[in-house]
């Protein structure tokens, strides 16, 4: 890679005033960590884009080792989207991927994107063309274990459904997909990131949720995406019931805090996610959280939630 940042990416940090960060780990392979990290996790983080564009997010989950990483640049993923999915039928053979894999219990996250290189329905074959790892700010520890699953599939919903807004009122955690660009072409793709914060740290008013940036790696992965496109998807998952709800839109970032106000303390910008579509499922997975514990940085962030 002549660097690992793309176009949005390198805007996004202009804008913020940060200037480019440097490569921070950012790699066209694994390194050996990452590699014995994947089989650990019995479940992964994953998008891709539809025909249109769009990103589309899910979790797939298995007994840890369904995994692996045969060579430096490949991911074999022994589970496939599970029908019933918003775009579970989107992962095949060259389509782009993010993945994010997540230990809750040790905060301990890592990326990868690049493209999917086969798919034979009981699996997928991943072509790693960056890899890093993000700190473990804003990750509150859980213990998971297996459950029964729901086989009904998703069902489009609208946002002022109760089940809808209690959801997104109780999340500390979520995740947005975005794209920018072709995988490998100047270093685009698409990304699958996560966002933590207290209960109620997603601000609700009719389609319009309102997320805050808090201080982060400066890469600017998501914003940048959204610079130059805003489309995203929305994952919530309920740790609780294994309950998801996908959300698709658009967003609107807020560089900038109103005239004569200042940010909250911890928040550097804010972005507001406009609902196109939505959909739920109840117990789509067959795993369940138990919470451990906020992180210390987390437990900073309580002015956003106070600001009216």
């Amino acid at each position: 890679m002549d660097g690992p940042f793309h176009a949005g990416e390198l805007a996004a940090q202009t804008r913020a005033g940060v200037g480019a960060p440097g490569a921070g780990g950012i790699r066209a392979l694994m390194p050996d960590q990452h590699r014995e990290f994947f089989p650990l996790l019995s479940y992964l983080f994953i998008a891709t884009r539809d025909e249109d564009g769009w990103p589309v997010a899910t979790v797939l989950t298995g007994e840890p080792g369904f995994i692996s990483s045969p060579d430096p640049t490949t991911l074999v993923v022994q589970a496939s989207p599970r029908e019933g999915e918003p775009g579970h039928a989107l992962f095949h053979a060259g389509r782009p991927f993010g993945a994010l894999g997540l230990d809750f219990a040790t905060r301990r996250r890592n990326r990868a994107n690049g493209v999917i290189e086969a798919s034979d329905g009981r699996g997928l074959r991943l072509h790693v063309l960056q890899s890093f790892g993000n700190c473990p700010q804003y990750i509150q520890t859980r213990a998971v274990e297996v459950a029964p699953a729901s086989t009904v599939p998703a069902e489009a919903v609208t946002m002022d459904a109760p089940e809808v807004l209690a959801q997104i009122a109780s999340a500390d955690t979520f995740f947005v997909a975005t794209a920018s660009g072709a995988a490998g072409v100047e270093n685009g793709g698409v990304d699958i990131s996560h966002r933590g914060g207290l209960p109620g740290f997603v601000k609700v008013e009719g389609r319009v949720l309102t997320v805050p940036d808090f201080r982060g790696n400066r890469f600017f992965n998501t914003l940048g995406n959204l610079v130059a496109d805003p489309r995203a998807a929305l994952l919530f998952v309920d740790f609780d019931t294994g309950d998801l709800l996908h959300l698709r839109g658009r967003v609107e970032i807020d560089w900038d805090p109103p005239v004569g106000k200042a940010w909250p303390e911890g928040v550097q910008r804010q972005w507001r996610f406009t609902v196109e579509e939505a959909w739920r499922r109840p117990a789509a997975l067959p795993l369940r959280w138990t919470f451990g514990d906020f992180s210390p940085v987390t437990l900073m962030t309580r002015a956003w939630n106070e600001a009216a």
